[in-house]
């Protein structure tokens, strides 16, 4: 493709040209331009603290997706979003009004949990990411207020409106979860930072240093080509080697608590035990890559990553 070629092209597409192109290119700045609308940070603040104030307990990491491995949000939003989607079919099925509006209902009652879970997660993200997630979560806000009352009036037999607040209710759900995926996807949030990682390294055993490079007890950066590396000897002379950017926002290990065999991330608080890289505490739902590590005669520590290459 020659330069004058690429520059006619619309950001993100090949494909779209004149008014589409413009469309499209205007969409996308958009929705680039949540992320940096600093005005969001001021309701931010007290509302994260809202939700971080929460007594959750062991159960936040539930709502987290620790037990599953990936976020929990997006599993739960298929509930709602399937009810509402399905009463908007059965909506232009003459004779389903009953069913129409339990769908309504079961959709307003399983945003709850879902909506939860979203919150939970969105407290401990990024500036940019949780300006987007607030006006994400505005969007489905208000669409459980519109299906909420479109599953009033279909009770009190006004079925027509009801069904004009559902079909409003699902465009605004639809908003909801193209923000959500441009939050996801574009924005990241959720993803594991640390599953590049082997795709970075290569195969077999690679020195790091000497013994004696690793104070018992404290937290040594080392870099193997493009991967930050968190070093650590134990009191028995164990030495364990995590992926060293954390797997929830690629905080920085390194900086972070080593107590009980386990590490803490500076940025959100999540535990990763030493000896294999397991999740003991969210919001990080997968596991650091962890290295296995050989110590030769002469007190040289090489480490090789498993599937690495």
């Amino acid at each position: 493709m020659s330069e004058a070629e690429c520059a006619g092209l619309a950001p993100g597409s090949g494909i779209a040209q004149g008014p589409f192109a413009r469309a499209e290119e205007a969409l996308l700045s958009s929705l680039d331009a949540l992320g940096r609308l600093e005005k969001l940070d001021a309701l931010i603040g007290p509302v994260q603290r809202v939700v971080r104030g929460l007594p959750l307990g062991r159960f936040r990491d539930v709502l987290h997706g620790l037990p599953i491995g990936h976020p929990l949000h997006p599993a739960l939003v298929q509930v709602p979003m399937g009810a509402w989607l399905s009463a908007a079919v059965l909506d232009v099925v003459p004779g389903t009004r009953r069913g129409a509006r339990l769908l309504v209902g079961v959709g307003v009652l399983t945003a709850v949990p879902a909506a939860l879970a979203g919150w939970v997660d969105w407290a401990e993200q990024h500036d940019d990411q949780m300006r987007t997630g607030l006006v994400h979560a505005v969007s489905i806000a208000v669409a459980v207020g519109l299906y909420a009352r479109s599953w009033v009036h279909r009770g009190r037999g006004r079925t027509a409106r009801g069904k004009m607040l559902g079909f409003a209710g699902l465009c605004a759900a639809g908003t909801g979860a193209m923000l959500g995926g441009h939050l996801a996807y574009r924005q990241a949030a959720g993803a594991n930072k640390s599953e590049p990682v082997p795709h970075l390294l290569d195969e077999g055993w690679h020195p790091v240093g000497r013994v004696e490079d690793f104070p018992v007890g404290e937290a040594v950066r080392r870099e193997l080509g493009e991967v930050p590396l968190l070093v650590v000897r134990q009191a028995g002379g164990a030495v364990h080697v995590l992926a060293g950017r954390c797997s929830h926002l690629s905080g920085p290990l390194t900086e972070g608590t080593i107590a009980d065999g386990c590490v803490e991330c500076p940025w959100h608080g999540s535990v990763f035990r030493l000896s294999d890289g397991a999740n003991v505490r969210g919001p990080a739902t997968a596991p650091q890559p962890s290295f296995q590590v050989r110590v030769d005669g002469a007190g040289s520590v090489e480490v090789r990553l498993p599937g690495a290459g």
